[in-house]
């Protein structure tokens, strides 16, 4: 896919339409019956409910002032966006790269990576320090230094 991320990052501008929205889902429970979606011509349609959840996900973001991102998983990235979805830096991310940790292309003198590959080892991350963490309260506990 052609295009950078930030030619689909919503920016929260309309920010107390946004926590009014918010509110309102919050307050609202969950119904039996499909969410619907109304045009500006006063035509409605039913929401898938993959749509609706995507929707959800996307004002609560906004909501709490955070930019947001929608791409297909099959997007491809530039180094400097894959780096600022990690949270470090380029020269980082590059020996991520070189070091196998998430496969690349370089269709011409750059490199690009998958979004899927990004999110994947991100999750892999995130499964290692939680795994870490676990044995270090572990640890703590056998020794005593732990209260429950």
């Amino acid at each position: 896919m052609h295009g950078t991320t930030e030619d689909r990052t919503l920016l929260p501008e309309h920010r107390a339409e946004i926590a009014e929205l918010c509110a309102f889902l919050d307050r609202t429970p969950q119904a039996v019956e499909p969410a619907l979606l109304r045009g500006p011509d006063g035509a409605t349609r039913t929401l898938p409910p993959e749509v609706y959840e995507a929707l959800m996900v996307v004002v609560r973001a906004l909501s709490e002032g955070k930019a947001v991102t929608v791409a297909p998983v099959n997007t491809t990235l530039t180094t400097q966006e894959a780096a600022d979805l990690l949270g470090v830096s380029r020269p980082t991310f590059v020996k991520i790269l070189d070091e196998g940790g998430i496969p690349f292309s370089r269709p011409g003198r750059h490199r690009r990576v998958l979004l899927a590959d990004v999110l994947d080892y991100k999750e892999k991350r995130r499964s290692q320090r939680r795994r870490g963490l676990d044995e270090l309260v572990g640890l703590t506990e056998d020794a005593g230094l732990y209260d429950n």
